[in-house]
């Protein structure tokens, strides 16, 4: 409409003004007119339109109560955040409240609440959760690393019965070419539950004949030799069987280099037995002239028949001091370390069969491979065969 009647112009300015809630565009739609030209026609007339309660509210100032209350809303929906937070962060925590735990809720969770105020709700510092997270890649290669490690001490302590324990598996290791210290190989074996088999209780074998012949004792609890085929030290264990009945397994050990150089087994404790196992030790060294054989005061070792033997094979008799162990203790702790390794935990073997089978077993691998702290880690024969290697290069060198 280019040319308006002033009546209309007049009504619609009204309009207008009656409608406080109404803008020109919304009242210039309904009427059918340009905008500006409802704007021109209201200025024009100098009309002026009430505030409705609406405008007023919207214009209202803050009171103090309204700030406060607008305060409370704010911690309200804080709290709920907290919450919500906090109900989610439990799931994390289901074996344990460990740190990492945290760690790794706040880096799944980050995106949404945030770093700094994840945080503070869970009790942590941001630079530690930061450096975590830095760290990721060689936290996770140091993981790999103790997962192929752990396969390789299952396969070492496997291979050893499960009886090795952190010493004797890291010596292996390293033989292996793996450098490990043993902190780390202790720290893994907890990890998967692993270890060596622990000492039992010993059983009392030697009974001392009070009227037998004793011979002094020539070593005096020095149980180190600096050669081979000069010291040894002997005693009688008992082999426990599921019948309630017992064999008997008699060693002689050269201190040194703890080689099993003789035993024998029987179902008896007679002098027969130590003889025997005196009879494979002079087969392993060929002779044994000069040796000295330290014994305990066991009527096997106090008897003529043995006496004669090691007369026999040029051995001088040693014997400790009655009801003292620690005058033997070598033999004794060869025993303790035999009986553990071999029934690790059991009460008993099911019959003799097994229990000779066990024996020869481990007394041979005991030679061949067992690690002896001692000897730097070296099995026995290991050990001697550096010896004669060493002495073969001082002669030439000579």
């Amino acid at each position: 409409m280019k040319n308006c009647p002033p009546q209309f112009e007049a009504d619609a300015v009204a309009l207008y003004e009656s409608r406080p809630e109404a803008t020109i565009r919304s009242a210039a739609a309904d009427l059918g007119v340009n905008p500006e030209t409802l704007r021109n026609w209201v200025r024009a007339a100098g009309a002026s339109r009430p505030r409705g309660r609406r405008a007023e509210a919207s214009v209202e100032p803050p009171t103090a109560l309204g700030a406060q209350n607008a305060a409370l809303r704010k911690k309200i929906r804080e709290l709920e955040e907290e919450r919500e937070i906090l109900r989610k962060a439990a799931k994390y925590f289901a074996g344990g409240d460990a740190l990492v735990n945290r760690f790794q809720f706040v880096a799944d969770h980050q995106r949404r609440y945030g770093v700094k105020r994840l945080c503070t709700i869970l009790g942590i510092a941001r630079s530690s959760f930061c450096y975590w997270r830095r760290t990721a890649a060689c936290r996770a290669a140091r993981q790999a690393a103790d997962a192929h490690l752990a396969a390789r001490i299952r396969a070492v302590h496997r291979e050893s019965d499960g009886t090795y324990g952190v010493p004797r598996i890291t010596a292996e290791l390293r033989e292996d070419g793996e450098r490990v210290n043993h902190k780390r190989v202790a720290r893994v074996m907890r990890s998967i539950d692993l270890a060596g088999v622990r000492l039992r209780r010993r059983h009392r074998t030697t009974v001392a004949d009070p009227a037998a012949a004793k011979a002094p004792g020539l070593i005096g609890r020095d149980f180190t030799a600096r050669e081979t085929n000069t010291k040894y030290v002997g005693d009688i264990t008992y082999l426990p069987l599921e019948s309630g009945r017992f064999l008997y397994l008699a060693t002689v050990i050269d201190l040194a280099s703890r080689r099993l150089t003789g035993w024998a087994i029987a179902n008896h404790m007679r002098t027969d037995l130590v003889i025997d196992a005196l009879a494979a030790a002079r087969c392993t060294r060929g002779s044994l002239a000069g040796a000295v054989l330290h014994t305990d005061h066991g009527a096997q070792y106090t008897s003529r028949a043995f006496a004669d033997a090691c007369n026999q094979a040029g051995v001088r008799q040693s014997m400790s001091a009655i009801g003292s162990s620690a005058d033997n203790a070598l033999a004794e702790s060869f025993n303790a370390t035999f009986k553990r390794k071999t029934l690790q935990g059991r009460k008993h073997w099911t019959g003799e069969r097994e229990a000779r089978l066990d024996a020869f077993r481990w007394l041979h691998r005991y030679n061949v491979r067992r690690r002896h702290s001692r000897l730097g880690h070296r099995s026995p024969i290991a050990y001697e065969n550096a010896l004669r290697t060493t002495s073969t290069t001082l002669k030439q060198a000579a």
